[in-house]
């Protein structure tokens, strides 16, 4: 019998586009993978395997699917990537099915994910950043347009096997040791972009490009930096405003052809994250007594937008 440790088994629950790569990724590396997902996705899978188009490679691969959440029972790694609006829901239900031991990983937008689990289901879940162009352009295929790294913390010996079982992917994964200011770093440049991109229906290049949507993301920064150090965080490497808005449009030189995770959302005619974006922007604002008005009104038409949803 070899001594070589068996791998770990892993599940993605919410196999959309972020899920959809990352246990692409790791099903390629031979590590065995359930995704979880809707009727549509899991009739495409199985009948003609995933479908990765990415920028490096074309290949399909032939995952275990199921709509039911109960899957989770018997993996050793969970990857959480349902919208943060399912977030209490989906971890209350997964936490009936967990074994002892299993490592669960909130790949979600926002910032506040792990505490949100934990309050709800009461699962110590481990944050991860990620950086990923990806869209589901239909269901079975995943299209990759750049990136496809992640950040993950804080320190721990489980920290550290997410880090090697994504490393033997291919997959740079990296271990913060100030994982809640690498979160604020993304969370800035998701409320700078995602919602411009969903109400207009453009991409981030085309933003970068137009000189009176620089202002809006431009003033988004601003007031999301003022939030973050007024609740006493300093996102990673981005103290100074004039180098966080430069990085934020940096992001858009990898992001070329793409539209937001919101602005998928909102041509699905589906609801978006917007309230754990610039909701919580505005929210947070209102606490502490700082006007974020172009946060406010960001997150007011996206959810007017949404009052067309049934």
């Amino acid at each position: 019998m070899s001594s070589e440790k068996a791998r770990p088994k892993v599940a993605v629950v919410g196999t959309g586009a972020v899920g959809g790569y990352f246990g692409g990724m790791l099903l390629r590396a031979g590590v065995p993978v359930v995704m979880i997902g809707r009727p549509a996705f899991v009739e495409a899978v199985k009948g003609a395997g995933l479908h990765l188009d990415t920028t490096q490679f074309q290949d399909t691969v032939h995952p275990e699917v199921s709509g039911e959440l109960s899957a989770v029972a018997g993996c050793d790694v969970v990857l959480l990537c349902v919208k943060t609006t399912d977030t209490g829901a989906v971890s209350r239900e997964i936490a009936r099915h967990l074994s002892t031991g299993t490592i669960v990983v909130s790949m979600q937008n926002g910032v506040n994910n792990v505490q949100d689990i934990r309050a709800t289901s009461g699962i110590d879940a481990i944050a991860a950043v990620v950086y990923v162009a990806a869209a589901v352009p239909a269901p079975g295929t995943i299209k990759h347009g750049g990136r496809g790294d992640l950040v993950i913390g804080p320190p721990s010996e489980r920290s550290e096997e997410i880090a090697a079982l994504f490393a033997s992917a291919n997959v740079l994964c990296r271990v913060s040791e100030n994982i809640e200011a690498e979160l604020w770093t993304k969370f800035i440049w998701n409320c700078a972009f995602n919602a411009i991109s969903g109400l207009g229906l453009v991409t981030y290049d085309q933003i970068a490009q137009d000189a009176e949507a620089r202002k809006i993301v431009e003033a988004a920064v601003y007031e999301t930096l003022a939030v973050a150090h007024a609740k006493g965080i300093r996102p990673a490497r981005f103290d100074d405003p004039a180098k966080t808005i430069a990085a934020a449009f940096n992001i858009t030189e990898w992001m070329v052809g793409t539209r937001s995770s919101t602005a998928q959302d909102m041509v699905r005619g589906k609801r978006t994250e917007i309230d754990a974006l610039n909701g919580y922007v505005a929210k947070l604002g209102a606490e502490f007594g700082i006007p974020t008005p172009v946060n406010q009104t960001l997150y007011a038409l996206v959810k007017l937008q949404e009052l067309n949803i049934k």
